[in-house]
């Protein structure tokens, strides 16, 4: 008969599988748009979680567990519901000995018979366990704060204080430049990123979050005025993550970016291994999730939504 343990962990080892089957087919390109819109309302959730919650709640726009629903929104989950699964971490420690160190020394304490003396100490170790969520859709309750953020046109409003408030957020000075073939770019030699005048308020926002995403992510060592190193990641895999990190938090925000492409998506991934995918995706959920928490915490008002953070780590020893 197996334990409890046992199916725990069967059960969060069909639900990695499911999620590297996933991995290998979100690139396509209209998969890739939705899974881009889903971070995009589910940012505080890690990217295998946003793409588990996807795949099995297309429609998902808000989610918590039961507890966090009925505690913190005052809603109740439908009867009949099915909750979402997830993968959450748990923090567990044990008890062990390891030998005692001298203080001074760093050596080992021998006790009176010239063996080694031990002390007690609890090691931490992460473990991961299935978890339930439920998507707003499936609640009932009281009513959720109103959205703060109305769809934005062209002309962005709340434009001047959503521009401050990234380039508190950019590493590097901001600064216009006279109109060139690309909208802006990002400098390594000068650490600086620039942006064309004249362009529309939409697009200068949406260059503007894609350039500093590269100086967060893809910025280079100088020395003496030259650039030392090349980079690690080609140029197309850089520029897949920069665009899909400003399409993420423009979609957050209310921004229309509907005329945005995704068709050199599929191209790119074709041939990229299972963990280089998986490290891309990484890399533009966590920036994303960082720039759109940086903006909320400047700029409240705008929030989406109450934060439902991914559920926190249980601790057991």
């Amino acid at each position: 008969m197996n334990s409890p343990s046992d199916n725990r962990s069967d059960r969060v080892k069909e639900l990695t599988q499911k999620l590297e089957e996933g991995v290998k087919g979100i690139f396509k390109s209209d998969r890739y748009r939705a899974y881009l819109s889903a971070m995009s309302k589910l940012h505080n959730y890690s990217f295998g979680n946003v793409l588990l919650i996807l795949m099995q709640c297309p429609e998902a726009s808000m989610v918590a567990g039961y507890t966090t629903w009925k505690r913190a929104f005052g809603r109740s989950v439908k009867k009949g519901e099915h909750g979402i699964q997830i993968i959450a971490p748990i923090q567990s420690s044990r008890l062990t000995r390891r030998p005692r160190l001298d203080p001074d020394t760093g050596e080992p304490v021998l006790g009176p018979e010239g063996k080694a003396e031990t002390e007690p100490v609890f090691v931490s170790y992460q473990s991961f366990h299935p978890a339930y969520v439920f998507d707003v859709s499936q609640t009932e309750g009281r009513e959720l704060p109103s959205l703060g953020v109305s769809e934005l046109q062209g002309e962005a409003a709340n434009f001047e204080r959503l521009y401050s408030a990234l380039e508190s957020l950019s590493p590097v000075p901001i600064q216009f430049r006279e109109p060139q073939v690309s909208k802006g770019c990002y400098s390594h030699r000068e650490r600086c990123i620039y942006i064309n005048r004249g362009m529309s308020q939409v697009q200068t926002l949406k260059t503007l979050i894609h350039e500093t995403a590269h100086a967060k992510l893809h910025a280079l060592p100088v020395e003496n005025g030259k650039v030392k190193t090349a980079p690690v990641k080609d140029r197309r895999s850089r520029e897949v993550e920069a665009e899909s990190i400003a399409y993420v938090v423009c979609q957050h925000f209310g921004i229309d970016t509907s005329d945005y492409s995704f068709g050199y998506i599929t191209s790119w991934s074709s041939g990229k291994e299972l963990e280089e995918l998986k490290s891309s995706l990484d890399c533009i959920s966590k920036t994303a999730r960082e720039l759109i928490s940086g903006i909320e915490q400047q700029l409240p008002e705008l929030a989406k939504s109450p934060v439902v953070k991914e559920p926190e780590k249980c601790v057991s020893r």
